[in-house]
């Protein structure tokens, strides 16, 4: 009888040990089954799901650097300009915010001096044009430094005839030729198309802070320089 007591011990402990390892089976079985999404091995799903999370939460990243072309729906340049480019001219005013009117439109080509009068400018945009290196897109911000007449804008148009768009920067300068260059310039933009205003005059009439003694020059990277470039390059993307 002892002996088979101890059989039946025996049988019991082994076949709960069974039980024991089938149980055990099954729930592997089941947790494979949860994570591969279904019935055989799919790793992939999980790791799609993982991936999907990821995105999902996944700060944008920045914007590659834009191009020099300010907008898609500009006309297409004649020969002679570069379509896609900016290039701007300018006096000593806008060797106070060259800086920052790159930081606005990379890759424009600025070509500013002091004391640069209208014909000088007029004469550089024309060589560069005739080396096929002007900008489809064209900046002048000249008139600082003496009067110009209908005719010399006339003459600055026919260098810039077939430009895709101009903007033409109006003056803010401490001298009686102010408010003349400044019809000058408005009436010139009336008269030809894709030509815009960037209205400095009004802008800086508006914050005596932002300039030197002179009344005319800008702090560099003071906040006159920045709305300035801001100005520019808001007329020159928008047209307006």
């Amino acid at each position: 009888m002892p002996s088979m007591a101890r059989h039946r011990d025996r049988g019991r402990r082994i076949w709960l040990v069974v039980t024991t390892g089938v149980v055990v089976v099954a729930v592997v079985a089941v947790s494979v089954v949860v994570l591969t999404g279904g019935s055989g091995s799919h790793p992939r799903a999980v790791v799609g799901s993982s991936h999907r999370a990821t995105r999902a939460t996944k700060t944008p990243g920045l914007s590659a650097s834009p191009t020099t072309t300010t907008t898609s729906t500009l006309p297409p340049p004649a020969a002679g300009f570069v379509a896609g480019h900016v290039t701007a001219v300018g006096d000593s005013v806008m060797l106070d915010y060259q800086a920052p009117l790159e930081a606005d439109i990379p890759g424009i080509d600025v070509e500013a001096a002091v004391s640069r009068q209208w014909e000088t400018g007029e004469a550089i945009l024309s060589q560069l044009k005739a080396e096929g290196q002007l900008g489809a897109e064209v900046i002048v911000a000249l008139g600082t430094n003496g009067p110009i007449t209908d005719a010399d804008f006339d003459d600055m148009m026919g260098a810039l005839q077939g430009a895709s768009r101009i903007v033409f920067v109006n003056v803010h300068v401490d001298r009686p030729w102010q408010d003349p260059n400044n019809a000058v310039l408005a009436r010139g933009a009336a008269r030809y198309p894709r030509v815009f205003i960037a209205d400095w005059a009004t802008l800086a009439a508006a914050n005596p802070l932002w300039f030197g003694p002179d009344g005319t020059h800008l702090a560099i990277d003071g906040t006159g320089a920045d709305d300035l470039a801001s100005l520019i390059t808001t007329t020159l993307t928008k047209g307006q």
